[in-house]
């Protein structure tokens, strides 16, 4: 995610979390506040690729997580790996969800169809544009919902992979993601001091050995 230049980056420290590992794959579970992969300026350089490449000299990243998102996070360990890894999320053969606090309360199910498209002059924010944008499906599920601070705890499916999709998803139908500095109209609301936003459980069939792999990640909100 590209930054502006009077970010002032200060990721959290401390050893990776690894959650799962194999010949192939490794896969830790990333910190909100760091990003997935290092920005265009030198202080920006920490990120979770190059803490893993560290520990993993010919690791790949598979698929990414805005910084402000939590979660897991996969990486490949070798180029077949990489190549193996890369077709299977271009099959959308891979079930990933996420889980998130959302301002009101949500329907108890549903899904938003709505495309997506760079907000070129307002980057990297995306907006919805039905005549340029791409695809972009998410499903959502209320887990449980607080009268009091009027927030929904939700369960989110992206079907497709968009640049902040889960996002610009809840914002677009009335329930931005508490804490979000992007799209949440009043992100200081929140007394989490980050998005409540955490990529939650992983499944997916190891392209190289064929076993099963499910994922799980505590939520920390």
């Amino acid at each position: 995610m590209p930054l502006d230049d009077n970010f002032v980056y200060m990721p959290p420290q401390g050893p990776l979390n690894i959650v799962y590992e194999d010949d192939d794959l490794v896969v830790i579970d990333k910190p909100a506040g760091l990003l997935s992969v290092p920005g265009r300026l030198p202080e920006h350089h920490d990120s979770a690729y190059s803490r893993v490449i560290a520990q993993y000299p010919n690791a790949k990243i598979t698929h990414r997580l805005d910084m402000a998102t939590s979660g897991i996070l996969m990486f490949a360990k070798h180029r077949d790996a990489e190549v193996a890894v890369s077709k299977m999320f271009q099959a959308r053969t891979v079930k990933k969800n996420y889980v998130a606090l959302v301002q009101g309360k949500i329907a108890q199910q549903g899904q938003v169809d709505l495309p997506l498209i760079t907000d070129w002059e307002n980057r990297p924010r995306q907006i919805v544009h039905f005549e340029l944008g791409k695809p972009a499906l998410t499903l959502f599920e209320l887990v449980a919902y607080d009268a009091h601070l009027d927030i929904s705890r939700v369960l989110l499916t992206p079907i497709t992979g968009r640049s902040h999709q889960l996002r610009v998803h809840m914002q677009a139908i009335g329930h931005p993601i508490t804490g979000d500095k992007l799209y949440h109209p009043n992100p200081k609301l929140s007394n989490l001091g980050r998005m409540a936003l955490h990529a939650s459980y992983l499944e997916f069939q190891q392209p190289l050995s064929g076993i099963e792999i499910k994922i799980v990640s505590e939520v920390p909100f």
